[in-house]
């Protein structure tokens, strides 16, 4: 199983479009055009067909068109055919039936499916510009980055993510309202949750390190690249212990009982100050020896492009899992020529299919035959003939 093309890509009132079809035959696409014609609402499609809310993190309400004057965004949809190896294509549609929704349904061949199923048909990863500020923002923002990333390889780790947060909210407030009463917490209650707690968690660490040390010896083996090299590391307690090799019980014991003495001080704090919820993504240029926040920003750009490429290399290889789809949303205009023809050249060599996007159609001259040139603006798409 590892064809996960894109064949077409059919959007219903979504954004600015209020009818967009487009044909791929499964190459990669380049689209250009002014700011604000819509290039990032097609990435931003395709990021929909997966799990979660998409790169922009949106709620499912405010992706319906909406015209002047209207309040509510109408109902939308998204549709494409995916290709599946030597079988026929997989028809995947997600959207709302009712403008304002704000849960969507997800349908495979027709048939109503839960939102997890889509990882078996199309897996995206992507990068785009509000991720230009990823070595200055909080943690939180390193952690979901990476995340996405664990998730492309394991998709467990979204629902080992979701039962952690969950558990984390009841146990917060449990922890909260005894504090804030003066009371005792349920013990037993207590002591189920952290249970939880600890082996969602421990899950969420041995994936985490899982991916890095696979992403870090991908990145070592690709120096003959123009990318700047990078050494990574987790810096949370749980992600270190599984870094180290510590197993899985291990793991959860030592959580729990760290959960089970830090009661009284996260009631009072009013928010958990131990878990996987806490560490970080730290990424060092290796040839400057200096972390990636002391980089210009065409250098972090580049680190982080090299850490995207590296997870689509490994997961290209992988025989039971789709092979990425790769979002790169105005990435070009941040890398100088040598760069740009690298990245070509990189798209090309592993052959995965990637979107790009760009103001410019001159930044894209080096996938010119190498992949379909789109012009996005008033017309609609207009795709381009081969040179």
């Amino acid at each position: 199983m590892a064809s996960a093309a894109l064949l077409s890509l059919t959007l219903t009132d979504f954004r600015s479009y209020e009818r967009a079809r487009l044909e791929t035959e499964g190459r990669s696409v380049y689209l250009f055009g002014a700011n604000g014609a819509g290039k990032t609402n097609l990435l931003e499609a395709i990021s929909l067909l997966t799990p979660g809310k998409g790169l922009r993190g949106a709620s499912m309400a405010e992706v319906g068109r909406r015209l002047p004057g209207e309040a509510v965004g109408r109902a939308w949809a998204v549709a494409a055919e995916v290709e599946a190896g030597e079988d026929a294509p997989v028809r995947l549609g997600t959207g709302v039936e009712q403008g304002g929704a704000a849960r969507r349904a997800v349908r495979i061949e027709g048939e109503t499916a839960p939102p997890g199923r889509l990882a078996d048909h199309v897996r995206p990863i992507w990068l785009t510009p509000a991720q230009d500020r990823l070595f200055l923002e909080a943690a939180s923002e390193r952690r979901k980055f990476f995340d996405r990333l664990v998730f492309a390889g394991e998709p467990s780790h979204a629902a080992h993510a979701n039962a952690y947060d969950k558990a984390q909210r009841e146990r917060m407030r449990l922890l909260t309202d005894a504090y804030e009463a003066g009371t005792a917490p349920d013990a037993t209650w207590l002591g189920a949750l952290e249970a939880r707690l600890a082996e969602s968690g421990a899950l969420m660490a041995q994936a985490r390190a899982r991916t890095l040390l696979a992403l870090q010896a991908e990145i070592d083996g690709r120096g003959d690249r123009p990318f700047p090299q990078a050494r990574l590391t987790l810096t949370g307690d749980w992600e270190r212990m599984a870094l180290d090799g510590a197993p899985f019980a291990e793991i959860a014991e030592r959580l729990a009982a760290a959960l089970t003495v830090a009661r009284a001080r996260d009631g009072a704090a009013g928010r958990a100050l131990t878990g996987p919820h806490r560490g970080d993504l730290a990424i060092f240029h290796v040839e400057k020896d200096r972390p990636a926040a002391e980089c210009s920003t065409g250098e972090q750009k580049a680190l982080i492009l090299n850490l995207v490429l590296a997870q689509a290399a490994r997961l290209s290889r992988a025989e039971s899992a789709p092979n990425p789809v790769i979002l790169l949303d105005e990435v070009a205009a941040h890398l100088d020529l040598t760069r740009r023809a690298a990245l070509a050249d990189e798209l090309t060599a592993l052959k995965l299919q990637a979107f790009l996007t760009g103001t410019d159609e001159s930044l894209f001259d080096h996938l010119k035959g190498r992949a379909l040139g789109v012009r996005v603006g008033d017309a609609g798409l207009t795709v381009l003939e081969d040179e």
